[in-house]
């Protein structure tokens, strides 16, 4: 399994430029829609490893661009902002893990498997991109109001996927029901968004094994 999966975030400190002109928005197409995606892929690595190297606040947008390669005019044809940058980091990995949490809960078989099916695999998938989650939760208190706000929107969603599928085995009979589906979450998720203090890719446990653990000890608390 890889273990790494780091992403990199932008700017806010210039404003939007309209991206036209040399190395503007078609930099690097080479015919077709999908041509553009490279460029946008290099400005999220870039600003990735350079949030992780300097920091969120001291990251320049001209310092990103200039890595990536690109214009800010092909930048800003992407991201409006360091912001949005820094949103995309994390927000690609949320909607890889609600694709993977919908697939799950809506699979047929026992809500038990499917439920520790998901949660080992939320923890593997947190593990897999450690870099980006940590990245965002150490400078998700620099964003705007607003961008901050719809962030936390989507991670409510996923979480309130999850509170479905565990409400669907207390009113099977198969989980306790004198533990409230919200606090389980919280319970939960607490500590799954506390792996970037304390994981270590060089430790004795891949990924995968801790996600099996924690859904284990999670299926042991819901047992009626």
């Amino acid at each position: 399994m890889a273990r790494n999966g780091a992403r990199r975030p932008a700017t806010t400190d210039d404003a939007p430029a309209d991206g036209t002109g040399t190395g503007g928005p078609g930099e690097g197409r080479a015919g077709g829609a999908r041509a553009d995606e490279p460029v946008r892929r290099r400005l999220l690595a870039e600003a990735t490893r350079l949030f992780a190297e300097k920091g969120f606040e001291n990251t320049s947008v001209q310092e990103i661009v200039g890595a990536a390669g690109v214009t800010k005019g092909a930048m800003y044809h992407y991201f409006g902002s360091k912001d949005d940058l820094l949103k995309e980091i994390y927000a690609r990995v949320l909607r890889l893990q609600m694709e993977r949490l919908d697939r799950f809960a809506d699979a047929p078989g026992p809500v038990a498997e499917r439920v520790h099916a998901a949660a080992a695999d939320v923890v593997a998938t947190s593990v897999e991109n450690l870099d980006d989650s940590k990245i965002f939760f150490r400078s998700m208190h620099q964003l705007a109001p607003e961008t901050r706000k719809a962030v936390r929107a989507e991670r409510r969603r996923y979480h309130e996927r999850f509170r479905d599928l565990l409400t669907e085995g207390q009113r099977a009979g198969v989980f306790r029901d004198d533990v409230p589906a919200d606090l389980v979450v919280d319970y939960f998720f607490g500590s799954v968004h506390h792996l970037g203090s304390w994981y270590h890719t060089d430790g004795p446990l891949a990924g995968a094994e801790v996600g099996r653990h924690f859904a284990d000890l999670l299926l042991a608390s819901l047992r009626p």
